[in-house]
């Protein structure tokens, strides 16, 4: 499958499981890492990407919440746009981690995530006024096919 556009990518995103959507928010995260460095999204990475207990991913959700807190900024006349693209890789990585008990048959973390990383990357290119344009969206869209690849290799293995 080539994803091509939103309506293909959250289709694809909303047919996995949640350690496999988990996994694959978590190298969404990685893609916009560069712009928030804090220990604890390292660790709920490694969690994210590896297995898990519920009670791992309980603890590091909380610490992970308590860090998006302390990173909200609001936005006004005088944004500052570095803090707001770090606080994105924060809620990004909240999104990665919701605990079982409070997703619903309707969430997709996965994309959820993928919505927040981009969110990142705009506040990036604003804050270095880049007149280039790195489509976050075009990016996932890759890592999504390249992981659902190795996916359907694993199950017919």
């Amino acid at each position: 499958m080539t994803i091509k556009n939103d309506q293909d990518f959250k289709q694809a995103l909303s047919g996995l499981s949640i350690v496999a959507q988990r996994q694959l928010a978590a190298q969404f995260i990685e893609s916009v890492g560069q712009l928030n460095a804090a220990p604890v999204i390292g660790r709920a990475l490694k969690i994210a990407k590896s297995e898990y207990s519920e009670n791992e991913i309980e603890e590091v959700y909380k610490q992970v919440k308590s860090l998006a807190v302390k990173t909200y900024t609001s936005c006004g006349a005088e944004t500052d746009w570095s803090s707001q693209a770090a606080h994105f890789v924060v809620t990004a990585t909240k999104a990665c981690l919701t605990p079982q008990m409070h997703l619903d048959n309707k969430k997709n973390l996965a994309w959820k995530c993928a919505m927040q990383t981009r969110m990142a990357r705009n506040c990036e290119m604003i804050e270095t006024d880049s007149d280039i344009v790195d489509n976050e969206a075009q990016k996932q869209y890759i890592i999504a096919d390249d992981f659902l690849a190795v996916q359907t290799e694993r199950k017919e293995l």
